[in-house]
């Protein structure tokens, strides 16, 4: 294979770590971003290599795509924007960096078609709205939170049928999608088009469902980005995390480094991984408030979250992953346990000094109703 790869959005969190990985075994990478402020505040890529050849421009420009393609064999598309609230107020922005920025990025690779061995698209856990449940009765169901239940504070999910709470359970690949939220709805756009494109073409591609990625160089100023990387920067200004409910959402973190190496694979994969989806996660289930305590023991404060007991539009009771499938065709194993993986964020965070803009974002979706 090629040396030559192209990382789309490879300054960002994610991205700059894959590119590090990429470099680290002797590949030439390019990396387009536009270097979005709300994610780049310094407004540079603060974290990419400089070994890396960097375009700057929008994923949804596509003179700079075709640009950013020649001699290119391999694609990582880890642009776009992230976060459920904010997609809930800023829905054609989302819809249209996420979906159209992937499209616009299809049909430039499909022009040549012949010179690309794999396409490895970012998805995410978004796409399935609320994880997996099962029902004592009725086995595996789509579970149901009404509003009456939320505005009740009654948080767990019942059965459709019999209308009992139901349990969670790890979600597999074949969970039908029902995303909850703007960004959940773009990145299932996202992948279908990816996966519906790629097989009718003949365009090697997998998609990639990140649970909770984490870890050092998240956009700890970017109050839309990830549950641990908010409430970082919350206890590093020495405020209270908000944890919205009861705080025993549970969640299934995902340290960035298991992230780019499921990535590594999945370039590599057999053809038996092509046109998949593949969660990328650990299976471990934890709540929201045990994640919170973690992080203030990690950063040293003596810090207890505020759990408001109000409710997010948008948001999801469970969802932690079945990793069987990437574990049979990636020989993918998630390596970093949460405590380790807390630790090396609260010590990279630990020199950060970022600015807290969790209270205004959140006024912003009270002020639109979306918290409740």
């Amino acid at each position: 294979m090629a040396d030559k790869v192209l990382v789309t959005g490879g300054a960002g969190f994610i991205g700059s770590h894959l590119v590090d990985a990429l470099l680290a075994a002797g590949r030439d990478v390019r990396v387009l971003d536009d270097l979005l402020p709300q994610a780049h505040p310094t407004g540079t890529a603060r974290f990419l290599s400089k070994d890396a050849e960097l375009v700057v421009a929008d994923i949804r420009d596509r003179g700079a795509v075709d640009r950013a393609l020649d001699d290119v064999t391999s694609v990582f598309h880890c642009a776009g924007m992230v976060g459920n609230g904010q997609s809930m107020v800023e829905i054609r922005r989302y819809t249209d960096v996420n979906a159209v920025g992937t499209a616009t990025l299809l049909e430039a690779m499909l022009a040549r078609r012949e010179q690309f061995a794999r396409l490895v698209v970012s998805s995410s856990m978004v796409v399935y709205g609320d994880g997996a449940y099962a029902c004592k009765t009725h086995g595996v169901v789509r579970a149901l939170r009404p509003e009456a239940r939320l505005r009740a504070r009654a948080w767990e999910p019942v059965c459709p049928t019999c209308g009992e709470e139901v349990a969670p359970v790890a979600t597999h690949e074949d969970q039908p999608l029902y995303p909850t939220s703007t960004y959940g709805i773009s990145k299932r756009d996202q992948e279908e088009l990816s996966l519906v494109i790629g097989r009718a073409y003949g365009l090697p591609t997998v998609c990639l469902r990140y649970l909770n990625t984490y870890g050092s160089r998240q956009a700890l100023s970017n109050p839309y980005t990830g549950v641990a990387a908010i409430m970082t920067t919350r206890m590093l200004s020495g405020k209270p995390p908000t944890l919205f409910e009861d705080g025993g959402q549970l969640r299934d973190l995902t340290h960035v480094s298991d992230v780019v190496r499921a990535n590594l694979l999945a370039e590599t994969a057999p053809d038996a991984a092509l046109y998949l989806p593949f969660n990328v996660g650990t299976g471990r289930s934890v709540p929201i408030l045990q994640i919170a305590r973690m992080l203030a023991r990690a950063l040293g404060v003596d810090i207890e979250p505020d759990v408001t007991g109000l409710f997010r539009d948008g948001d999801i009771r469970h969802c932690f992953a079945d990793v069987s499938r990437a574990r049979e065709l990636l020989g993918y194993e998630p390596r970093i346990t949460l405590e380790e993986g807390v630790g090396e964020l609260a010590a990279w965070a630990r020199g950060e000094s970022p600015e807290d803009l969790t209270e205004r974002a959140n006024q912003e979706l009270r002020d639109k109703g979306l918290i409740r």
